[in-house]
């Protein structure tokens, strides 16, 4: 089994660093991808020649905006699932700042600040307590020091048609996120009708925070496609 893991804003495939291993050590073919965040169809397409590259069944997991990303990169053909980690599941149609517009903002995106090239940084300083609040501060310095940004317009791209509707999917919802409002995890999670829905006590980076308890949820969703 291939897995393809898909970073979301603000970092790059190094955020998987903890997941990784324990995937490796199970035996899959783990490839963590580099997307540009320029746009939500630059990030699709990208994702989609990487799993297309892969020999055989391949599964998705996306983070955050990683979720919006593998939502349209799972049409490919040899994807035979979906796993979202504390992730955006847009429906057709729906933006990420549609999504957001239907509670109270985060406490995080409070520290989003634009700059002149139209890409989105969290603030460094606010970066630990906005983004990871349950990492060491070595970790989180690291994480705001090397914090790749996103264009703007990917949180106005709209979603296509969900591989979710067609492909089975497992959702990881953070309950103490400040990024993405854990009811709006909870509510996309239910929405998709998962094959399984856990809750972790978390920060938005559970990919980091709570590697193994994330791996364990990759790994079920991998050995279900053995059967």
């Amino acid at each position: 089994m291939n897995i393809i893991l898909v970073h979301g804003a603000w970092g790059d495939g190094s955020h998987w660093r903890g997941v990784i291993p324990i995937l490796h050590a199970k035996g899959y073919n783990v490839t963590a991808v580099q997307n540009p965040l320029t746009s939500l169809a630059d990030d699709i397409d990208r994702t989609k020649k990487l799993a297309a590259a892969q020999n055989g069944p391949t599964l998705l997991v996306g983070h955050s905006y990683g979720g919006a990303v593998i939502t349209g990169a799972g049409h490919q053909q040899n994807v035979v699932g979906l796993v979202y980690i504390a992730a955006f599941a847009p429906d057709k149609g729906e933006s990420l700042n549609g999504i957001f517009s239907r509670q109270a903002p985060p406490s995080g995106g409070a520290h989003i600040k634009p700059d002149a090239n139209g890409f989105l940084w969290i603030e460094k300083p606010a970066f630990k307590e906005s983004f990871c609040q349950d990492l060491d501060s070595t970790e989180a310095l690291v994480m705001a020091t090397a914090q790749k940004p996103i264009a703007a317009r990917c949180f106005d791209d709209k979603s296509d048609e969900p591989a979710w509707k067609t492909k089975p999917s497992w959702y990881q919802v953070s309950s103490q996120d400040h990024m993405i409002p854990p009811e709006a995890e909870k509510s996309m999670a239910e929405r998709m009708k998962p094959k399984k829905i856990i809750s972790l006590d978390s920060s938005h980076a559970s990919l980091a925070s709570h590697a193994k308890e994330v791996a364990n949820l990759i790994d079920e969703a991998a050995r279900s496609f053995a059967k």
